[in-house]
């Protein structure tokens, strides 16, 4: 019967939007209500997936009672609930910041219906045990994120919603291309059935150009570098609550759950994949934080470090060692909590000041305490400056390389760590330090709601480091990385659990 917990995190999600689109356009504040009490009761969901993990192990709900390879599975394991936590947390902090944020926008009920298809696609990403169902749900919330990225209207908002649109069509191609051929050979679409088939099967041709296509098609969507084009248009053209989303944990459940997944559990992971995916997360590690440091547009500056956070998750995940994995892990974790925060950060600033210029801002701390202090602690998260989540994860990466022989990797995270302080300290002396311009000596603080999330986020921020203490990794990081540590056991644990 737990099992039946699974699919809600679909259903509250299309049901929020459905009411939303019958009853939203009637009254001003609904859509905020049905949007935030959905985002509440997923967080709450999500958080309680994880004790039932740890009580009960893998979950399995059959669809219709239709078992596997039949039927569609939606599975709970642990890489599953400690997904839906890292989406389900900052998707509730930004719906709790849209409530202020979105009244400069018109029409609040097609935003929140987006913004709720998003997730009910990223949630079945994240549940779905069938593979041709992971296309489905990754093009839902594709789908619904171009529509955000141009919810403005403006001129650039539409052109960099095109080609976000367009690049990330291209990567679907290459997704279902690779599902076809994966098809062709195991005649299942079952994840877990694929997964023991092509144990027994001897088709290594279509296993390398499966590999090929699935790397480029989630390459494309996880933003790594050289398929990383859309994303430094697409991410600051968005609303700021969109934008934390997208950056904080769209390219994350679309891009990198979805190809560890994949790569882990049922095609396997060999020395090749493992050093390509090292030399790519070292690629996007330093050419992003190399872009982002000579830019002065705050939100694209961002959204540069995102390609470069992305390339420290890839590499710890790449190292295939269980320290890296755990690494890996944890800094996609941290990444989604102090990116989505310094998303909000710069939404605030550009709420009060009307700008996302750096050279314009100065001395915004005496007028806007909250969010300057609150854009400090993400700034030191993602420097990786102790005692922030961001330090933690880093170092693990780090100590990993070292533990796997690559020093040269280790060389490059540390050398990425310090670029990054570099252009934080940049943002933080721009925007918020120094003296204030006399254009800003009559704004204000931001309202209630947008100071909470950005409060509750730096906390997060702050206590993340707790992860990864005896007695709380063991139920959250560690069942996680067990899951792709593990491949064989993803296809004997999803048979034992529907027979």
């Amino acid at each position: 019967m737990s099992s039946n917990i699974i699919p809600i995190f679909v259903v509250v999600c299309l049901s929020g939007a459905f009411l939303t689109v019958l009853f939203g356009k009637k009254s001003k504040w609904l859509p905020d209500l049905i949007g935030n009490l959905c985002t509440t009761a997923l967080l709450f969901l999500s958080l309680y997936s994880v004790k039932l993990v740890a009580e009960h192990g893998v979950l399995v709900y059959a669809a219709g009672s239709w078992k596997p390879p039949i039927g569609i599975t939606f599975v709970l394991d642990g890489l599953t609930s400690f997904m839906l936590v890292t989406v389900n947390l900052v998707a509730f902090c930004v719906a709790l910041f849209s409530i202020n944020y979105m009244e400069k926008f018109t029409a609040k009920w097609k935003f929140y219906t987006l913004f709720l298809l998003m997730l009910g696609g990223m949630n079945g990403v994240l549940i779905t045990g069938d593979i041709f169902n992971l296309f489905v749900f990754l093009e839902i919330a594709s789908v619904a994120s171009y529509a955000l990225v141009a919810f403005g209207t403006e001129r650039h908002e539409l052109e960099a919603a095109f080609k976000y649109a367009l690049m990330s069509t291209v990567g679907s191609l290459f997704i279902l291309l690779g599902i076809v051929f994966l098809y062709s050979c195991t005649s299942t679409l079952n994840m877990a059935d694929m997964g023991l088939v092509l144990s027994q099967a001897d088709c290594p041709n279509v296993l390398i150009l499966v590999s090929v296509l699935f790397l480029m098609g989630f390459g494309l969507k996880a933003a790594l570098v050289p398929f990383h084009a859309w994303l430094p248009d697409a991410h600051p053209s968005a609303p700021a609550p969109i934008s934390a989303m997208l950056s904080g944990v769209l390219i994350k459940s679309l891009g990198v759950y979805t190809l560890c997944r994949i790569f882990f559990n049922i095609l396997g992971v060999n020395s090749q994949l493992s050093m390509i995916l090292m030399a790519l997360g070292a690629l996007s590690m330093v050419v992003g934080v190399f872009l982002a440091i000579g830019q002065w547009d705050l939100k694209r500056l961002l959204a540069y470090h995102s390609i470069s956070q992305i390339g420290y998750v890839i590499l710890g995940i790449g190292l295939g060692t269980p320290l890296g994995i755990i690494g890996g892990l944890f800094h996609l974790f941290n990444h989604s909590i102090f990116k989505s925060l310094l998303f909000l950060n710069s939404g605030a600033v550009e709420y009060t000041t009307g700008t996302r210029d750096l050279k314009k801002m100065g001395g915004l701390s005496q007028r806007m305490p909250v969010t300057s202090a609150t854009a400090f602690g993400a700034s030191m998260s993602i420097a990786g400056i102790p005692p922030f989540n961001g330090f933690w994860s880093k170092l693990i990466i780090i100590i990993a390389c070292v533990q796997a022989n690559q020093y040269w990797y280790g060389f490059w995270a540390v050398l990425a760590s310090i670029l990054t302080l570099a252009s934080f300290t940049k943002v933080m002396k721009y925007a918020f330090f120094g003296n204030l311009r006399k254009q800003w000596e009559n704004i204000t603080e931001v309202p209630a709601f947008m100071k909470a999330s950005m409060i509750i986020l730096v906390l997060v921020c702050l206590l993340g480091g707790f992860l990864f203490f005896p007695g709380i990794r063991e139920q959250f990081l560690l069942k996680a990385s067990g899951v792709l540590l593990g491949t064989k056991n993803y296809t004997i644990n999803i048979i034992r659990a529907v027979q």
